[in-house]
C-alpha cells in the first residue's frame, strides 16, 4: 500500500494505492469514487475493507480524495462538480499508466454520479461498479438541505418554516450554506443538482449493488427501472441486492461482509 500526493492545477490530490501481491496474477485496476460529505466518513471502513479484498484478488486499487475532501488540498467550499469529475478522470488516467489496465470506476452513493460522468469524459471505455447509487443529484441535494432545516427546527429558528425552498433560493442567489460542518457553494450545489445517472456512450459492464435493510432481499422497483435504462443503452448489467445496514449513514460504523465478497466475485466473473 502506497500513500502519496500528486500535483494538480488547484492543489495536490491525495492518493492511496493498493497493488496485487507478487504471487497473484493481476486482474485489472479500479478507482474508488467516494460519496458526498459525511457519507464519505461513515463509509471509510467499508471502502478500506473492499479495497484490501480487491487487491488480494489481484486488482490495482486507487482511492483518491477529491478536491477539498479528506487529505487533498483545497477547501470544500471551493469545490465544484466539474472539478470533482475532472479529479476522477485524472485518477483513472494515472492508474491506467501505472497498472497497464483500463480502470473500472467504482462509486458509492453520489460517487456513482461522478463515476458515470467521468466515464462519459474518459478517452477509454470504463466498466463501472455502483454501490447503492444515487439516481438523481437534485434529490440527493434536497436530502442534504433537509439536514439544515432539521438543525434550524431543533434550534427553534424562525426560518425553519421556509423549508428547503429558501435554501435553494439562497444558493441560486449566490450564497453559500453551512450544513453539518460543510460549506456548500452555489457552484457545487448547481452541479450536483443537475447530475443524473445517465449511461455513457460506448456500453461496457456495470455491477450494481443495492443494500436492503430488512424484508425480502430483492432489487427495488426504482433500481430495476434504472437498470433497464442501462440495459437498453447496451450495457451488460450484473445486479444484486444484499441484506445489511446502510453503513454510509448509520450512527455506528457498520460492515457488510457479504457486499465485499459479492463485489469481488462479480468483478471476477465480469473480468
Amino acid at each position: 500500500m502506497e500513500a502519496f500526493f500528486l500535483p494538480h492545477a488547484s492543489g495536490r490530490r491525495f492518493y492511496l494505492l493498493r497493488t496485487p501481491r507478487k504471487d497473484v496474477t493481476p486482474r485489472g485496476a479500479i478507482v474508488y469514487v467516494h460519496p458526498f460529505t459525511e457519507e464519505m466518513n461513515k463509509s471509510r471502513r467499508m471502502a478500506a475493507l473492499q479495497c484490501e479484498a480487491l487487491s488480494q484478488a489481484g486488482w490495482f486499487v486507487l482511492q483518491p480524495d477529491l478536491h477539498g475532501c479528506g487529505d487533498s488540498d483545497g477547501d470544500f467550499n471551493d469545490a465544484t462538480w466539474d472539478l470533482w469529475v475532472s479529479d476522477c478522470v485524472e485518477a483513472s488516467q494515472w492508474l491506467h499508466q501505472r497498472s497497464g489496465f483500463a480502470p473500472c470506476l467504482w462509486g458509492l452513493r453520489a460517487g456513482c454520479l461522478l463515476a458515470a460522468a467521468a466515464a462519459r469524459q474518459s478517452a477509454t471505455k470504463s466498466d463501472l461498479v455502483f454501490w447503492q447509487p444515487v439516481s438523481s443529484g437534485k434529490q440527493h441535494l434536497q436530502q442534504f438541505l433537509r439536514m439544515k432545516q432539521a438543525g434550524q427546527m431543533l434550534a427553534a429558528s424562525k426560518q425553519a418554516a421556509g423549508g428547503t425552498k429558501q435554501f435553494s433560493q439562497q444558493l441560486a442567489a449566490g450564497e453559500s450554506l453551512e450544513i453539518a460542518g460543510y460549506v456548500l457553494s452555489p457552484a457545487l450545489a448547481s452541479g450536483l443538482s443537475s447530475a443524473t445517472l445517465t449511461p455513457p456512450i460506448g456500453a461496457g459492464r456495470l455491477c450494481w449493488f443495492e443494500i436492503k435493510g430488512s424484508g425480502d432481499v430483492d432489487l427495488s422497483p426504482a433500481a430495476r427501472e434504472d437498470i433497464s435504462t442501462w440495459e437498453d443503452a447496451g450495457w451488460r448489467v450484473f445486479a444484486k441486492a444484499i441484506a445489511g445496514p446502510p453503513f454510509w449513514q448509520t450512527l455506528e460504523i457498520e460492515e457488510v461482509p457479504e457486499l465485499i465478497h459479492a463485489t469481488v466475485n462479480i468483478l471476477a466473473q465480469a473480468a
